[in-house]
């Protein structure tokens, strides 16, 4: 019986050994393990998406180091070093959507990137993560649930940059930016008669703002009411995502087997639309696999907001969760038809690099009040 017992203390004693191993690293080995694996998997993906293309792959594993590396940075700064980094950063990201509408680059009909030469960026893709954080921020200091005021200024600080990213134009990621701001009023405890009478302003401005949009976004809403409206045209994107999401059947056609995408059917196949490569190659088990390690990755989120020890740290990681779920649910929803097409990356399976490192360096601000907690607490 004691030499149970023994086997047992010292399985004891190497599980405490790992986790303070993990917290001095200030890591969060469930959620790392998660990234890992959906990013292997999304390289995988997008070696076939590129057309087994080995520099588009390598270029994206570089982009995914480099994430890495911000996300060990952010995991190492204590959450009271962000509260007082915050407002500095907002305002330092409403100077580049300044300096996006003066200076930008523009690709693809809009004006979005900062050109620096050696380095090509989106700030909007910033502001993902300075606008839920700058609400954090400035709720975490108030009594909640909020009154009048705060919600007053702190819709003030999400409609400027909101409005700077839709000037651009850049609707989808405008949507997102906002949706990340609201998103910590659902950890403050607000009644819900401010989200009805919000919903309720939004649908009766819809006919002013269908008066300002773009030709293109008002195309896009008509499209996706009716994509049949004009096939080979605006409709073109969802109509060909349909069709390789729904041929691909249970299992797939198999790895470098979609026909959609490799016979250039389906327009943006390694970007926005890569979930319908997913889709088609890997069947509706792929669809499943990648649904499951998201849903790991935000289950693991949420308990670390639930887990947070002040106001702050908890509409922060709160926020930061609900953001990453707002960014895979709008373009899986895309893709599917059920939303209308804009321009939303899947998160850490898209080809790209500001949404990558932006992602991973959230991330980061996640175990860093994971672990940080553990610290305060003793």
């Amino acid at each position: 019986m004691e030499l149970p017992n023994f086997i047992s203390r010292l399985m004891q004693q190497r599980d405490i050994q790992m986790r303070t191993i993990w917290v001095r690293l200030h890591l969060d080995a469930p959620l790392l393990i998660g990234i890992l694996l959906l990013t292997l998997y999304g390289l995988l993906v997008l070696f076939s998406a590129a057309d087994q293309s080995w520099a588009v792959v390598t270029k994206q594993l570089g982009r995914f180091l480099l994430g890495i590396i911000l996300m060990f940075i952010a995991a190492q700064i204590p959450p009271e070093k962000y509260r007082v980094w915050i407002p500095s950063i907002y305002v330092a990201g409403i100077f580049l959507l300044v300096l996006v509408l003066v200076f930008g680059h523009t690709g693809k009909g809009a004006q979005r990137w900062l050109n620096l030469g050696f380095i090509r960026f989106q700030p909007s893709e910033i502001m993902k993560i300075a606008v839920p954080v700058m609400i954090a921020w400035y709720l975490g200091a108030k009594n909640l649930p909020p009154r009048f005021t705060p919600l007053l200024v702190s819709a003030i600080l999400i409609i400027i940059p909101a409005a700077l990213i839709a000037k651009q134009p850049d609707l989808g990621t405008a949507l997102m930016v906002a949706a990340g701001g609201l998103s910590v009023l659902l950890f403050t405890g607000i009644r819900w008669r401010w989200f009805v009478i919000f919903g309720g302003i939004v649908a009766a401005t819809a006919p002013v703002a269908w008066l300002f949009m773009h030709d293109y976004q008002r195309n896009r809403v008509l499209t996706f009411l009716n994509p049949d409206l004009d096939p080979l045209g605006t409709g073109y994107h969802i109509i060909q995502s349909k069709i390789a999401i729904g041929s691909g059947g249970f299992f797939g056609k198999g790895w470098f087997n979609g026909t959609q995408s490799h016979l250039d059917f389906l327009p943006e196949h390694s970007t926005d639309f890569i979930f319908s490569v997913i889709g088609e190659e890997f069947g509706l088990m792929g669809a499943i696999i990648l649904l499951v390690l998201y849903a790991f990755i935000i289950g693991r989120c949420l308990y670390i907001a639930s887990n947070a020890y002040d106001s702050f740290t908890r509409l922060l990681a709160g926020s930061l969760s609900l953001t990453f779920f707002f960014a895979l649910f709008v373009n899986i929803g895309m893709v599917c038809g059920i939303l209308p097409v804009v321009g939303m990356p899947l998160p850490l399976i898209s080809y790209g690099g500001t949404a990558v490192v932006t992602v991973l360096t959230a991330f980061g601000i996640l175990m860093s009040i994971q672990t940080h907690r553990h610290i305060i607490k003793t």
